[in-house]
């Protein structure tokens, strides 16, 4: 079976509510199931899933497709590994078939860093990697964990990599800027190699840790590029998304080596922050991932700051958000490697609800033998208790307030209620909104008549008959590729136009532009007529302004009185 046949089969086999159902909720309204859109901040439910078209667009930002660039955007996954998990799914297997990379500008630059992270590997696998090796074994990593996070050594030789990429005809230029080489020189020498992935999956940089005593600085780690940009990326999240999907749940951790120990010991639903603060981009990350967001930071300070900084975020995004404790300025991977799996499972499952870590931080620093002192904690907790929803806990909270400080409960609730009225602003993420384009009259006939031909194997023929010549050139090969797959296959559907297009991304935004529009589900020949008559009229303009920019650079009269002559057919619609 060829791909196209392929993939048509497995489309066909599942459902796109189904799938789309499993990770955002949906509400059927009428034919259709409507849920908030994943692709952009929102609380509103602007997308809209068709099971008789097998699409989903989403009113607010536009995005739309079918099952499978649905699950490329949301999982962050290649078409390839999309069609094997959805052809794994309905029991079919991909395994040998062909499948056109969509390629990119950047691709050698991907390229680049593989080579780089397969050098790696191979010197930490070789004999001048024994010294790296026991280091690693001695810090409990044995050969599966390191084979499974791609870990390497660079060597202490100051040209291997760079002169390898070079002899494989890479620029010394695009090498310097993606930070694998500094003028004609390696930028990591002697330190193990911990490579840092895209959401995708794809190796975008490298952090390089000494494991001798030496007095350099303990990590170095790749600049932002055009590739790889920190605050967009959490360490091991392609790992994860599978991961957090059986667990319900996802752990954020600061360091990649805390990642790497809690999947030695089974715990493999964890991310890293790319640093301690959490950027925009990174929360879109962990909302697609899950509601249910477990920080399982470092104990010392900074960790406990991070946690509050980090916690107040996850708060104003609606998630539930839970904190892990941690002794003695532990981090996760010390912890584990000190007390073991079963305790450190314990903790997991002991984690409390950000609320209550954030007041029970509130007592550090009180003096409670302050009158004053003892006011304002008294107030902050109850200003944290307006933001918990479960009535049941805010009276548990002010009752025992009421308890260790004497105070009457009256008093307490009058004042929650005073606070809860005012509504306090939260620290919520500011959202941006989508500028639409006004869309002239020209545009939306060539996009309804473009729709139609994508449900309507009869508008194809009739735009064929009546010889519709559309103005722009995207237009125009999409059409063609509509009139294209149309007769290569004796049928057409949106859903699977979409999968034929997954390897022409200038397409594929063209024809989410036309299916994002507004479209009734039927049309009448007379319709379709107007539309053609606007989309001609349309032409016949753009050539009359042809021909009047050629009349003014033309300076034989001859030949202007033939324009001038052109011109007149077209005003009066002769051929």
């Amino acid at each position: 079976m060829d791909s196209n046949n392929l993939t048509t089969e497995i489309r066909n086999k599942v459902d796109i509510v189904d799938i789309i159902g499993e990770r955002i909720p949906l509400v059927a309204k009428g034919k259709n199931f409507f849920g908030v859109c994943p692709f952009h901040d929102d609380t509103n439910p602007s997308m809209s899933v068709s099971r008789e078209k097998q699409i989903y667009r989403c009113f607010s930002c536009g995005a739309s497709g079918n099952v499978f660039t649905f699950l490329m955007n949301y999982e962050h996954k290649e078409f390839k590994e999309v069609l094997k998990d959805l052809g794994e799914r309905v029991g079919i297997n991909v395994t040998g078939i062909h499948i056109n990379n969509v390629n990119t500008k950047y691709d050698h630059l991907y390229e680049a860093y593989l080579i780089a992270s397969k050098y790696f590997q191979n010197n930490l696998a070789s004999v001048a990697g024994k010294e790296a090796r026991e280091y690693l074994n001695n810090r409990g990593l044995n050969e599966n964990t390191i084979k499974e996070f791609g870990i390497g050594l660079s060597l202490t030789s100051k040209k291997d990599l760079t002169d390898l990429l070079l002899a494989k005809k890479f620029d010394l230029k695009d090498l310097n800027q993606i930070g694998l080489s500094v003028d004609d020189r390696d930028i990591y020498t002697d330190r193990i190699m911990f490579p840092l992935h895209d959401t995708y999956g794809k190796i975008v940089g490298f952090s390089g840790r000494i494991y001798k005593n030496i007095d350099q600085s303990k990590y170095i780690n790749t600049k932002e590029t055009v590739i790889f940009k920190k605050g967009h990326c959490l360490y091991n999240y392609h790992r994860a998304i599978d991961k957090v999907r059986v667990n319900k749940s996802l752990i954020i951790m600061e360091g990649f080596m805390d990642v790497i120990r809690a999947y030695t010991i089974g715990v493999e639903n964890t991310v890293a922050l790319m640093g301690t603060a959490l950027t925009t981009e990174q929360m879109k990350l962990i909302k697609r991932l899950s509601k249910n967001v477990i920080l399982c930071l470092d104990g010392d300070e900074p960790g406990k700051n991070a946690a509050l900084k980090i916690g107040e975020l996850l708060l104003a995004e609606n998630l539930e958000a839970k904190v892990v404790l941690l002794p003695n300025d532990d981090d996760p991977d010390s912890y584990i490697l000190k007390n073991g799996k079963d305790k450190f499972l314990n903790l997991i499952d002991s984690a409390i609800p950000y609320s209550d870590y954030k007041i029970s931080s509130l007592k550090e620093n009180v003096n409670f033998n302050s009158e004053e002192d003892l006011a304002n904690y008294v107030n902050q907790v109850i200003l944290e208790t307006t933001k918990i929803d479960d009535s049941i806990r805010v009276e548990i909270i002010l009752k025992k307030l009421a308890k260790d400080y004497n105070i009457g409960y009256n008093t307490l609730e009058k004042r929650f209620r005073e606070l809860k009225e005012e509504k306090k602003p939260t620290t919520k993420i500011k959202k941006e909104k989508k500028v639409r384009v006004r869309k002239n009259k020209y545009i939306l006939a060539m996009e309804q008549v473009i729709f139609y031909m994508l449900n309507y194997d009869w508008v194809i023929d009739l735009v064929e008959h009546e010889k519709i010549i559309f103005p722009s050139n995207e237009t125009r090969i999409l059409t063609n590729e509509i009139i294209y797959f149309y007769k290569k296959n004796r049928f057409i559907n949106i859903a699977d136009f979409y999968t034929y297009l997954q390897d022409k991304p200038d397409l594929l935004a063209s024809l989410n532009d036309v299916v994002s529009g507004d479209h009734k589900e039927t049309v009448t020949r007379e319709e379709l007529f107007a539309y053609f008559k606007v989309i001609k009229d349309y032409s016949v303009s753009q050539e009359i302004k042809r021909l009047e920019k050629m009349m003014k650079n033309e300076s034989d009269y001859l030949e202007q009185a033939k324009i001038v002559e052109q011109i007149r057919k077209l005003k009066l619609g002769d051929k």
